[in-house]
C-alpha cells in the first residue's frame, strides 16, 4: 500500500487569515461602524493622501470615496492573504495601491502623506513607539493621525462574553494566557491603557493628542451569524481555531449565551473602543 505524506500543519498566522477570509463579509458588519468614527474625527478632504494601516477591510476604498476624484490611498498589511482580497475589490480604483510590509520598518517617502489611518491594526507593533515614529516620518508638517483600537477585554462584551461562556469547557491556561497577557505585549488588547498609548505618541513625536472612549453595540447579523463570527476571530476565535477539539463542548453554551442578547435586529454586543487622533509635530 502507498503511503501519502500528512499535510503540513498550518501556522497560527495561517489559521487566523483561514477563519478571517471564512467570515469577512460578517466581520466587516461588525466593525465597520466602529472604524467609521476615526474616519469622521479625520474629515478627509478630495485630493488629499493617505495611509492606510492594516487595511485588510474595506477601509481603503471607503478613503478612497473620500478623497476622490484626485486623492490616492495606501494601503499596508502584512499578510499577502489579506492583501489579495483588498485588491480584488480595488482592482477597478487607480488611486489604491496596496504594499505588503510592516508599518514599522517600511521606507515611506518622507512628507508624502496628509494623513494616516488605522481600523485595529496598530495594536501589534513589535515596538510600537518606533512604528510611529516611521508613521509620523510619512506624514507632511501637522499631517493628521487616527484610529481606533480596543478597551480592555473586560470592558468588550463582544469579546468577553463568548469567552466567558466557553470557559469551563477549555484549559484554563489558554483562557489566563488570552485574559492576562503582559502589559507591553502586542496582541489585540495592546492599547487599553490610554496612558500607555498617550506616552507612545508623545514619544513618537505626535502633538494634539485626544483619547475618547467610545461605547456601541455591533453585531454580525442573526444568531449563527454571530457565532460563526466569534468562534472564528477574536478571543476565543484564537483559541477553537488552534484547538478545534474543543469546539463541540464550546459551541453550545456559547450560542446559548448569544442568544440571550438576541433581538429584532440579531445579536448586538457592546464594542467598547478607543478613537485616538493626534498630528504630526512640524
Amino acid at each position: 500500500m502507498r503511503q501519502t505524506n500528512p499535510l503540513p500543519a498550518l501556522t497560527q498566522d495561517e489559521l487566523r487569515v483561514a477563519a478571517w477570509a471564512e467570515v469577512r463579509e460578517l466581520l466587516e458588519r461588525q466593525l465597520a461602524p466602529l472604524g467609521r468614527h476615526a474616519l469622521t474625527a479625520l474629515a478627509p478632504r478630495p485630493g488629499e493622501h493617505f495611509l492606510d494601516i492594516g487595511c485588510g477591510g474595506e477601509t481603503a476604498l471607503e478613503l478612497a470615496r473620500a478623497v476622490a476624484p484626485d486623492g490616492t490611498v495606501v494601503g499596508i498589511d502584512l499578510s499577502a492573504a489579506v492583501l489579495a482580497y483588498a485588491r480584488r475589490a480595488a482592482e477597478d480604483n487607480e488611486r489604491v495601491r496596496f504594499i505588503e510590509a510592516d508599518a514599522q520598518t517600511f521606507p515611506f517617502e518622507p512628507r508624502s502623506f496628509d494623513s494616516a489611518f488605522s481600523r485595529f491594526g496598530v495594536m501589534f507593533f513589535a515596538d510600537p513607539t518606533a512604528a510611529f515614529i516611521n508613521i509620523r516620518r510619512s506624514l507632511k508638517p501637522n499631517g493628521r493621525l487616527a484610529f481606533v483600537c480596543w478597551r480592555a477585554l473586560e470592558e468588550n462584551p463582544l469579546d468577553h462574553l463568548p469567552l466567558r461562556a466557553a470557559s469551563p469547557h477549555l484549559p484554563p491556561k489558554l483562557v489566563h494566557d488570552l485574559s492576562a497577557p503582559g502589559p507591553d505585549a502586542p496582541g489585540p488588547f495592546a492599547f487599553a491603557n490610554p496612558d500607555r498609548v498617550r506616552r507612545i505618541l508623545e514619544n513618537a513625536g505626535f502633538a494634539e493628542i485626544e483619547i475618547a472612549a467610545r461605547d456601541e453595540p455591533v453585531g454580525s447579523g442573526d444568531l449563527e451569524s454571530m457565532l460563526a463570527v466569534c468562534s472564528r476571530v477574536g478571543a476565543l476565535g484564537k483559541i477553537l481555531r488552534e484547538n478545534p477539539e474543543l469546539r463541540a463542548a464550546a459551541l453550545p453554551v456559547v450560542r446559548a449565551a448569544l442568544a440571550a442578547h438576541d433581538g429584532p435586529d440579531g445579536v448586538r454586543l457592546n464594542a467598547a473602543t478607543w478613537v485616538v487622533t493626534a498630528r504630526a509635530s512640524s
